[in-house]
């Protein structure tokens, strides 16, 4: 007799496989990391986690289009502002699919923005949604990385957050939630004072739960777990009352067949 699966075991393998599916999903990555960029710049797109079946081959969408590149990268050697837009990466796609076919992916990456800009400057960061407590990592970044110097990065209404002789990354150990808001850096090229475009950082608070809110999580995982452990005991019982009785029923046909056996 096979043996009956618990609602709890249950519930367990199909939390693993949700979980496996999720480790499976491939993700873009940019080389260097930086979203935002200049006319010329070079960047190189990684899809990472595709799994290696041999029947699977890499695609790369560009605002739901399919490129035709079947490699893990794709490298734009000289961007443009047509460039902009969303990269996606995944695996079996058709090429006589219609535009829209996310559906028709077995395995489709997140999206990941490019944003080409014409300009002398771009504040480039490593993120732009920041936890409070996390670092802040800058970047003022010139055309064809021109020489740069007289650095300042500013935030909001001209602030001067700091001064460098020579270009140089800024670095803020630690992020506050005051930190949020617009920013943009400005220098010289040669004679030339140039100045970026303006871009939002937003600082988080971390994530708390009110002790109200946290009684409440713990009196839902309680009735949830006091259910499953009902049912579980009430299957086990059920299984086992049937298991009985079908022993039982056994007992007494082996016992007729062999009395009627001895009376011939």
């Amino acid at each position: 007799m096979g043996q009956l699966l618990s609602p709890v075991a249950l519930l367990l393998l199909v939390s693993a496989a949700s979980q496996a599916a999720e480790d499976l999903k491939p993700v873009v990555l940019l080389d260097p990391p930086w979203d935002r960029m200049l006319q010329d710049d070079r960047v190189t797109l990684k899809c990472q986690g595709v799994p290696p079946a041999a029947n699977s081959s890499i695609q790369w969408l560009h605002n739901g289009s399919l490129i035709s590149s079947h490699a893990p990268t794709y490298t734009i050697t000289s961007a443009r502002a047509e460039d902009s837009g969303e990269y996606r990466c995944g695996t079996n796609i058709s090429s006589n699919l219609p535009l829209n076919i996310s559906s028709n992916i077995s395995s489709l990456s997140d999206p990941v923005q490019l944003h080409v800009r014409v300009g002398w400057l771009v504040l480039q960061a490593a993120r732009w949604v920041i936890q409070e407590g996390e670092p802040i990592h800058l970047r003022c970044h010139s055309w064809r990385n021109k020489c740069l110097h007289k650095v300042t990065y500013l935030h909001e209404d001209g602030r001067g957050v700091k001064y460098f002789h020579y270009n140089t990354d800024l670095h803020i150990p630690e992020a506050k939630r005051t930190f949020s808001g617009s920013y943009f850096c400005r220098g010289l090229v040669g004679k030339k004072n140039v100045s970026s475009e303006t871009v939002i950082i937003t600082v988080q608070a971390n994530p708390s739960i009110s002790p109200s809110v946290l009684s409440w999580y713990l009196i839902a995982y309680g009735l949830v777990m006091g259910l499953l452990l009902a049912m579980d005991t009430a299957l086990y019982f059920s299984v086992k009352r049937n298991l009985r009785s079908f022993l039982n029923t056994r007992k007494d046909y082996t016992l007729v067949w062999s009395k009627d056996t001895l009376d011939k």
